[in-house]
């Protein structure tokens, strides 16, 4: 009504409204499509791709001092990196630009991926696999970034989701295919990264450079701040928006990365020792995290207002893996939890996307990165610190259960006092 006050709307709201420039159907968009899930499922491949050879690193580096903590060090160092130098890669995407850092560090990827096949030394494999995860820092930002270029609205919401669905089945995929080529020789497996000297040409043939959206970018993020001065001009960089989505991120890899983690250990403390059952019960709950991504995909809802019902659902799901006394009711758990973690991801990543414009996508995706595999990183030493606390794993699940349910109050309980509250700005149309 005319004179009336309310509050305007979200950037995703706004967001949803402006079209995707590019094309979104044809054989040029499905390349584009697969090329950049495909760049997305590299630094899963670092992740998991040499864990089944470890044991066989072991024996081969016996000899070598302080062998029994440095090898499983080169399993999780590119993760370490990548939390560290995610930010500075978002900076540096945003000053040379999306594509050509992206084809750059592929190549560089197959580089620094294959170079443990000629080195001898564990301490100079250690420090290739660092390089690999600045590699993924660069490639999964570039990757996240030109996605939320090159896709607006709906369109966004579907390919980040698309993006989570990927990384999790690569992961059984990369695991499988890991062990398989790995019974030949604990090196071969160090072959598979050379395939993205396949990805880098098609990349830089088949990518196009993004451009900003002035109409939808950062014009239309002030005029939703009602700040008509500074509409025709770029923005200061959100830092308070963006704070509180990476802290929440930050919080939610915890959550997410428990139950691949953790799983095999939780089965063991209920006497499973086969390790087909184990293997199996983690393939199920990572296809409930599939699952979960696709139901959050089809959904088409906003992401923040369905935050707190994705943490009450993974809250949920570590409840019944704290109480299970049975394997069937842990993997019941484990499938409940992991659905809420496949929509969990793409709802945090599609929330921060949406707090960006164009000239900051860059470094606020390489913020959100750090974030996450920060998360990543530190989840296994907090339910470590956290077990011996309360005595088991299991008890470890159960709190982390507790906080997630905190957080889910949390949200809701902001997410109410939102829409309660009445915003005395101009509505967007009152300022032209």
């Amino acid at each position: 009504m005319p004179g009336s006050v309310s509050p305007p709307p979200s950037p995703a709201a706004v967001d949803d409204a402006a079209p995707s420039p590019v094309a979104v159907s044809g054989p040029a968009h499905l390349v584009r499509v697969a090329l950049l899930m495909a760049g997305s499922c590299l630094p899963i491949l670092g992740a998991v791709l040499i864990a089944p050879v470890l044991p066989k690193m072991q024996d081969h580096f016996a000899s070598t001092p302080g062998a029994k903590a440095l090898v499983p060090l080169a399993l999780t160092v590119p993760a370490l990196s990548l939390a560290l130098l995610a930010p500075f890669a978002g900076v540096i995407v945003d000053r040379l630009g999306r594509k050509r850092l992206l084809v750059v560090m592929t190549v560089l990827y197959a580089v620094f991926g294959t170079a443990p096949l000629w080195l001898d030394s564990l301490g100079a494999i250690i420090a290739s696999r660092a390089l690999v995860g600045v590699a993924e820092a660069a490639i999964m930002t570039c990757c996240t970034t030109l996605i939320g270029d090159y896709y607006s609205g709906h369109r966004r919401v579907k390919y980040l989701a698309l993006q989570t669905m990927c990384a999790s089945a690569s992961a059984t995929v990369f695991f499988v295919l890991g062990g398989a080529v790995g019974a030949a020789g604990w090196k071969v497996p160090f072959w598979v990264y050379a395939v993205s000297l396949v990805l880098a040409p098609l990349m830089a043939s088949s990518l196009p450079s993004p451009a900003a959206r002035p109409a939808t970018e950062a014009a239309t993020q002030a005029a939703i701040e009602g700040d008509p001065v500074t509409s025709a001009h770029r923005r200061p960089f959100p830092w308070r928006q963006l704070a509180g989505i990476c802290a929440l991120t930050f919080f939610g890899a915890m959550v997410f990365y428990t139950v691949p983690v953790e799983m095999a250990y939780l089965l063991d403390d209920l006497g499973v020792a086969d390790s087909g059952v184990i293997g199996l019960a983690t393939a199920i709950a990572s296809a409930a995290t599939v699952g979960g991504a696709v139901v959050f995909a089809r959904l088409k809802r906003s992401p923040d207002p369905m935050l707190p019902a994705v943490f009450a659902l993974c809250a949920a799901g570590f409840a019944v893996m704290f109480l299970a006394g049975s394997t069937p009711l842990l993997v019941v758990g484990a499938v409940i939890n992991c659905l809420g973690t496949g929509m969990m991801l793409p709802a945090l990543l599609t929330s921060a996307m949406s707090r960006l414009a164009f000239e900051d996508r860059g470094r606020g995706t390489g913020l959100w990165m750090a974030a996450f595999f920060g998360g990543e990183f530190v989840c296994p030493l907090v339910l470590l610190a956290v077990e011996s606390g309360v005595g088991s794993l299991a008890g470890a699940v159960g709190v982390l259960g507790v906080a997630a349910a905190l957080v889910a109050v949390g949200l809701w309980v902001a997410a109410r006092r939102r829409v309660g509250a009445v915003d005395p700005r101009p509505l967007p149309e009152q300022l032209v």
